[in-house]
């Protein structure tokens, strides 16, 4: 056990705060030291950082959740990231791309002299590898809850039926420097979605070596190859050195990283799933950070010292309704659901302090937000009346909601049910509570099954897009919302289609206004997440999209 660290002067710190602590940490990947970039660390020990659960695998294409993406972060980088405290795009693996008149072609310039850390040089070539082996899976690889980026972005695959292969046309290696990746159809917001993890080049040779597209597995693991859980090899900053599942994983310094080496020696990624443990570790000096702080906690930790950092809202807390279940299949049934919500009382039972209640399922800072989308508002005569209508004024429905498990969008999911529970049951809705383990239970019931009804789940932003919320959770059928519905499938077709942001704001207000006359589900909120970190954690660059590198982070004595 680590020995307890001793405490500075309280230091409670906004973001922007936060980032002006880093000193002379520099906040670009692509800048190394005077002396090159050894990556042999810079002699600062190990950092620590608690994680709400365990990555799910380290093969950040066949991952949607955050923990796994946190790590991946580490280990593998994209064509492109996004601009430090920003989810705008930025130029990471590619210095500079151009774009066709028609939207249809797209060339990467590449960064020069980069290699995956296992020697394998990083070329065009290597960048159509990846995206043709994405293009290229089959079976169970194209399931929704295994490539579930790649289905929502790229929409279809290879062997696709006619009209059914995605927006995806090809890739040429025009040159060592020089990639060229075509589409179908013109997508503008093709370079956001290429800051996504799930995006990250990943090297041609260790995916081959260690059969990545292998998921067939184990009994117990049925979808991870040894490549995604012994061998992830990317260009990042470190490198997997162990992963005791359940307990941490180990990162070290990439040798022979590009960029800025890291100025610690070791990094752990533990998993502590229980927000006070989480506290209490940070307290007694066993870790450096963690993600997630209880708003009830951070008095307590600035009043003791510790640094407290609020990441800008850029998520959405929801309940989701299953159409499958021939009851939400009603938009009756669905409209009374959302009357008997009280959105306020949920978000002061439940979530931290600055959240409030949402009306779509977009945050405010997202083009095409609609201020006057059509609302339910909390009404529970209403939502019995409804529900008499519609024949279900006895209605018992499964609600699915995750245990062992905190999220940016969700810090409490217990809570966050049974405050929503007591208002169900205030209107006559018999509700029968079914709960799972997050990972990797949790996930793959909602989104592997139609074995589910209503739902808590939610959705941290990846890139600043309306696409990256609306098309992902609507454009196209799904097993987490079970309906079809081709008029709303089409219009998110087209919009993202749209060549420039000025003709997408007016496409996705309408958009907006049709998923709220929809009804699919209940956006709760966007809630404020906080960080936490010891008085000697300095270099630590809270992103909005938690695109959070740590080969700036260093720990002073």
């Amino acid at each position: 056990m680590r020995a307890p660290r001793r405490l500075l002067a309280p230091a409670a710190v906004t973001l922007a705060a936060l980032v002006a602590l880093t000193g002379c940490a520099q906040s670009e990947r692509d800048t190394t030291s005077s002396e090159g970039s050894s990556g042999s660390g810079g002699g600062g020990g190990t950092f620590v950082f608690a994680a709400s659960s365990d990555p799910v695998m380290l093969d950040p294409a066949f991952a949607s959740d955050g923990e796994t993406f946190r790590v991946a972060r580490q280990i593998f980088e994209g064509l492109v990231g996004t601009q430090p405290g920003t989810a705008d795009p930025a130029p990471l693996l590619a210095e500079s791309w151009t774009g066709s008149d028609d939207g249809l072609s797209w060339t990467f310039q590449l960064k020069q002299g980069v290699e995956f850390s296992d020697g394998t040089a990083f070329d065009g070539a290597a960048v159509c590898a990846n995206f043709d082996r994405w293009h290229g899976w089959t079976g169970l690889n194209q399931s929704q809850n295994i490539s579930y980026y790649y289905n929502s972005i790229f929409k279809g695959f290879a062997d696709g039926a006619e009209g059914e292969r995605g927006i995806y046309g090809g890739c040429t290696a025009d040159s060592a420097t020089q990639a060229t990746v075509t589409l179908t159809q013109p997508f503008a917001g093709f370079i956001q979605t290429l800051s996504l993890p799930a995006f990250s080049m990943q090297s041609p040779t260790a995916m081959d070596q260690y059969d990545a597209n292998n998921t067939g597995g184990t009994e117990d693991d049925p979808r991870f190859s040894a490549y995604a859980t012994e061998h992830p090899t990317g260009t990042g900053p470190f490198v997997l050195d162990s992963w005791e599942r359940g307990q941490q994983v180990t990162l070290k310094p990439n040798p022979t990283y590009w960029g800025e080496a890291a100025k610690v020696d070791e990094v752990i990624v533990r998993t502590i799933a229980d927000g006070n443990a989480r506290l209490q570790a940070l307290q007694a000096g066993d870790i450096d950070g963690y993600d997630l702080v209880a708003p009830g906690d951070i008095g307590t930790l600035t009043d003791a010292g510790f640094q407290v950092a609020n990441r800008p809202a850029f998520n959405i807390l929801y309940l989701g309704f299953n159409q499958a279940d021939p009851a939400l299949a009603d938009v009756r049934v669905r409209q009374a659901i959302s009357h008997a919500i009280d959105k306020q009382a949920v978000v002061t039972q439940s979530l931290p302090e600055g959240s409030e209640p949402a009306i779509e399922f977009i945050p405010e800072t997202v083009a095409g937000y609609n201020p006057s989308v059509t609302t339910y508002d909390y009404d529970p005569e209403k939502a019995k009346a409804l529900l008499a209508e519609a024949g279900q004024s006895n209605l018992t429905i499964d609600f699915n909601y995750p245990t062992d498990v905190s999220r940016p969008y969700m810090p409490d999911p217990v809570a966050t049910f049974t405050a929503i529970q007591a208002q169900l049951t205030a209107v006559g809705i018999t509700v029968n509570p079914v709960a799972n383990r997050w990972s990797p239970d949790y996930l793959d019931k909602i989104q592997g099954t139609s074995e589910h009804g209503i739902h808590l789940l939610g959705w941290t932003g990846d890139y600043n897009d309306p696409d990256n919320f609306l098309g992902v959770f609507f454009g196209q059928q799904s097993n987490e919302w079970g309906f079809d519905n081709a008029q709303l499938f089409d219009a998110l077709t087209a919009a993202r289609g749209l060549p420039t942001r000025d003709e997408q704001v007016p496409a996705y207000e309408a958009i907006n206004e049709q998923i709220a006359q929809f009804v699919p589900g209940v956006p709760i909120s966007s809630p404020v997440p906080s960080l936490a970190f010891a008085p000697e954690v300095q270099g630590y660059q809270p992103s909005p999209v938690q695109d959070e590198v740590w080969n700036t982070v260093s720990l002073s004595s």
